[in-house]
């Protein structure tokens, strides 16, 4: 119907003559229920044949048993509710979504074309009505439409028109997390799946694709789709077009493999896809690494840091070679700037050298000289992993941490990066990087190192964090300084205001019991500088340690005797 026929209608009060023709029993009621529906096609007649108060007596309708009836009266009040919150605020007023539903329920396993016909239509109605609309959406699951609809899916599933509108309503639906707990408890995974396989245009591949990428995201469906074969379909669609130029092929590839690193992130479905690293899929996703397509390798690298989650599988991969893979990975993208590819691999590396046996390993295949490489980059994702990575790799690794402690291009890029204001994260890694150099080689090369490029100041911050865990590592590597090189990093310490600080979080009664007790330890060893010494007397810390003598932590109280005797031997 045309928006001037439509306009002539609105003006001529004949909306409202319909609303008294819609009784169930008038032959004509089926006919008035279809132009309703033409009318509400245009945007601007939802709202009048609200005003009219046609909702009411339509949803009366509903529970008529002439199938023709229902149909138009689906019609209507689902194009009434398209894109209009009066349409569905007075459906849901009138109470027209349960009997819908019930309809769905009791029509569901009939499958005579005018049945399909009017639960296609039913479920569209039903989709105008919850579309983008949390609480309608919510309201529906709470009626239980999802094992209804699932149900449906598996009765219907030679009927495209049907089969399209429980895909779309389940790819509205799925957006809700409520939603997830009921779709776990259908046999949703087996369905798509079975419907996938049969599938041979994009479009339809595309809309199937559309419902599981949510829905993946729930750990108990991610093992049902893996159950189901979902894996293996996504295997053949990458085999299929990797080679392809066409767009749509391309697209599909990255949806595939985009999906397949989302299965691995569930622990139970990585798991069993592992297979104690013999499994098919495992081998045939670090095939993906080495291949030249970029959407591959960056799947292929980012399945192996979720496969990488548990010691087991980190010690299995690199005695398995993995190593090599990735650090060639990186290799072909430390020019091209694939910031993507280059995150995946070094993620990869990270979490795989998280396993003390794999530490030693690593570093002397190489890892530290191919991770430094990126050192140049301007991008905080990777500048934030290749930290990750660095630290991972040197804890207790005395060698290796005195190696790149030295590294004066190292340690001045960490310095910069201290500052990275805008990135918390960077700035947070190179701090934990720095204190771990000193930490794990404890060595007089590496602290001074740090002094000329003007870390201390970095360290002395570090101790205020509002990470206890950051505050540790500061003290700790700054007890080492004192212990080592005091004299080096006398003037670096006093300009960075340390006893101040130090001062400030044992006065402090949140400060955690380890850093009360490394703050002691630290001052301690700050007093054989004269000029700190000066600062520790001037500020009044043997009244703060003598309180800390009967602190309820025994560790706590002893050091506070000993730190109490020195101060006052030397005051």
């Amino acid at each position: 119907m045309d928006m001037e026929t439509s306009e002539k209608l609105q003006g001529s009060g004949v909306l409202q003559l319909f609303a008294s023709l819609l009784t169930p029993h008038s032959p004509c009621t089926a006919k008035v229920a279809n132009i309703i529906a033409e009318v509400a096609k245009n945007e601007f007649m939802r709202l009048p044949c609200v005003e009219a108060g046609l909702i009411p007596p339509l949803v009366q309708l509903l529970n008529c048993k002439d199938q023709e009836l229902l149909l138009q009266t689906g019609r209507a009040l689902g194009n009434i509710c398209y894109d209009s919150h009066e349409g569905r605020s007075a459906v849901e007023h009138a109470g027209g979504a349960q009997i819908v539903v019930d309809h769905l329920r009791s029509l569901g396993s009939s499958t005579d074309p005018a049945s399909e016909k009017l639960l296609t239509v039913f479920c569209g109605m039903l989709m105008n009505y919850s579309n983008e609309n949390d609480a309608l959406q919510a309201q529906l699951i709470n009626m239980g439409v999802i094992p209804t609809l699932v149900k449906l899916l598996g009765i219907h599933c030679q009927n495209s028109a049907l089969t399209e509108m429980c895909l779309v309503a389940f790819g509205n639906l799925a957006e809700l997390e409520s939603s997830k707990e009921q779709f776990a408890y259908t046999n949703i995974a087996e369905e798509l799946v079975k419907l996938f396989k049969k599938q041979i245009e994009h479009d339809k591949k595309e809309m199937i694709f559309e419902v599981l990428a949510p829905l993946a995201e729930n750990d108990a469906i991610k093992l049902q789709l893996v159950e189901a074969g979902l894996v293996e379909c996504l295997l053949e669609i990458v085999q299929q077009t990797v080679d392809s130029e066409r767009e749509e092929d391309i697209a599909e590839l990255k949806t595939a493999s985009d999906l397949m690193v989302l299965l691995l992130l569930g622990d139970e479905s990585m798991q069993k896809l592992f297979e104690g690293g013999k499994g098919s899929v495992f081998q045939r996703v670090l095939s993906w690494v080495p291949s030249n397509n970029h959407q591959l390798q960056l799947a292929g690298a980012l399945a192996i840091a979720n496969f990488a989650r548990n010691d087991g599988n980190c010690i299995h991969m690199v005695e398995n070679g993995i190593v090599q893979k990735l650090m060639d990975l990186l290799d072909r993208h430390v020019e091209d700037g694939n910031v993507t590819v280059q995150h995946a691999a070094l993620s990869a590396l990270r979490n795989l050298a998280i396993p003390v046996v794999n530490k030693a390993k690593m570093l002397s295949a190489g890892v530290a000289e191919a991770v430094l490489k990126f050192l140049k980059s301007e991008m905080p994702p990777v500048q934030f992993k290749l930290l990750g990575t660095l630290r991972m790799l040197i804890d207790a690794q005395v060698e290796a941490a005195e190696q790149l402690g030295k590294n004066v291009k190292l340690v001045q890029r960490l310095v910069e990066w201290c500052e990275a204001k805008d990135h918390a994260g960077v700035m947070g890694e190179s701090n934990r990087l720095l204190s771990a150099l000193i930490r794990h080689s404890k060595s007089k090369d590496v602290i001074k190192t740090i002094v000329q490029n003007g870390g201390i100041k970095h360290l002395v911050t570090m101790a205020t964090s509002e990470h206890v865990i950051m505050q540790n590592e500061a003290l700790v590597a700054l007890a080492l300084i004192a212990a080592l090189e005091l004299v080096t990093a006398e003037k670096d310490l006093e300009n960075a205001k340390l006893v101040q600080i130090l001062h400030r979080l044992l006065a402090d009664e949140r400060s955690a019991p380890e850093i009360k007790y490394n703050s002691m330890v630290l001052i301690c060893a700050l007093l054989g500088s004269e000029t700190l010494h000066k600062e520790v007397q001037s500020l009044a810390f043997l009244e703060i340690v003598s309180k800390l003598r009967s602190h309820e932590n025994k560790t706590v109280a002893q050091q506070a005797s000993l730190t109490e005797q020195r101060l006052a031997v030397d005051s």
